[in-house]
């Protein structure tokens, strides 16, 4: 059940991840993390690129052939059946029509709906090394390259899935400021609270978006805005390391320096070290870290995303 004291937030996911029998062969593919776990932070919007374009469930097969960079989408059995255009343009509508989206997750592996290394085969019938993507997200992707998308496989890595989902918290929240009425002042207060999240994932972004927003100023607010935010989810797209993890921590733990006593202080550097060294996950330290904040606040670090960038309660920082 979704949760109703957080902000909307709707993801569209490829509609077998939810436990819809629309696979080829009648079956799903469901998630549990999706349909259990994240159904209860966000709204799913379920599709299915193949059901949608008029393929019956059971249907044959289709699979991708030819070029990797532009492969074709035809049936397994009947390769005369060719529904490359459909799916890309089906890929074109959703992409239009979920505006409001805030991320899509896909079924890997998938010629409609896989991201990436889904099989494309050459006319031996064998597979071509790297293969590509399927015709329906390479459709969606290409629409919107800024939207959070990740496949339902990749999930199951704990640093892609915290990184995946600190993206998709990052978007809904630029789209809640788009429809509040974008201003200058709420760009800078918006940058400034994802300092340390960008120091963490791309540190030479996170110093090259400062100036940018620092010339704010000097361009028409439409034509800056969109190009920042390009920019932002690029760089929060990378994904931290427990290096640049660990120098966020330690610019954090100097706001404290003043205020905690040398017990306290060495007991915060012996955590983090240990996580640096991958003794413990990134939770220990952040926890000890927002415990001390709590007893001495700090007005600019309070409003830090990186403190907490989900729902404490997806418990994503205590697997990286």
């Amino acid at each position: 059940m979704l949760n109703a004291t957080r902000p909307h937030i709707k993801v569209g996911i490829s509609a077998c991840l939810l436990g819809s029998p629309v696979r080829f062969n009648g079956g799903h593919k469901e998630s549990r993390l999706c349909s259990e776990t994240l159904a209860s932070h966000f709204e799913f919007i379920p599709v299915c690129p193949e059901v949608a374009i008029g393929l019956g469930t059971p249907r044959e097969p289709i699979r991708l052939v030819g070029d990797p960079e532009s492969p074709r989408a035809v049936g397994t059995v009947h390769p005369e059946m060719d529904v490359s255009e459909a799916l890309t343009a089906y890929g074109e509508k959703i992409a239009a029509e979920l505006h409001d989206i805030s991320g899509y997750i896909l079924m890997q592996k998938s010629p409609s709906c896989g991201m990436e290394r889904v099989k494309v085969y050459q006319a031996n019938g064998h597979p071509i090394d790297g293969g590509g993507s399927g015709l329906f997200a390479r459709a969606l992707m290409q629409a919107r390259p800024d939207l959070p998308i990740e496949e339902d496989g990749r999930l199951n890595d704990p640093v892609l899935r915290e990184n995946f989902l600190t993206r998709i918290f990052a978007y809904a929240e630029w789209q809640r400021l788009l429809s509040a009425g974008l201003t200058r002042k709420a760009v800078v207060e918006f940058h400034s609270r994802y300092k340390y999240q960008l120091m963490a994932t791309d540190p030479i972004q996170y110093k090259s978006l400062g100036q940018l927003v620092a010339t704010v100023g000097t361009k028409p607010l439409d034509e800056f805005a969109p190009a920042y935010f390009s920019q932002l989810m690029a760089a929060l797209k990378k994904t931290a390391s427990r290096g640049t993890h660990t120098n966020v921590l330690q610019h954090l733990s100097g706001y404290l320096k003043k205020d905690i006593c040398s017990e306290d202080k060495q007991e915060l550097q012996h955590l983090i070290s240990q996580y640096r060294q991958g003794i413990v996950p990134l939770v220990v330290p952040m926890t000890l870290l927002k415990h001390h904040f709590r007893r001495h606040p700090d007005r600019y670090v309070a409003t830090q995303v990186y403190l907490q960038p989900h729902p404490e309660d997806l418990s994503l920082r205590n697997g990286i």
